[in-house]
């Protein structure tokens, strides 16, 4: 039964999918400047682009 996912009263679904894995309000797409009107891509402000290159170039490794 591969990909099945098993549901019980012990071990409920909904209370895992309730937590937030990432915080995505301080992400690049979060503060949307412009959308493209065919595909819906959401288009950062050049602001947040800056921010998150800041974030990534200090937090290299």
């Amino acid at each position: 039964m591969k990909g099945v996912i098993v549901v019980d009263k012990n071990n409920n679904k909904e209370s895992f999918m309730a937590m937030p894995i990432e915080k995505h309000d301080t992400a690049a797409w979060a503060n949307i400047a412009n959308m493209k009107p065919i595909c819906n891509v959401s288009i950062p402000s050049e602001v947040e682009v800056r921010n998150a290159k800041e974030w990534v170039d200090t937090n290299q490794k």
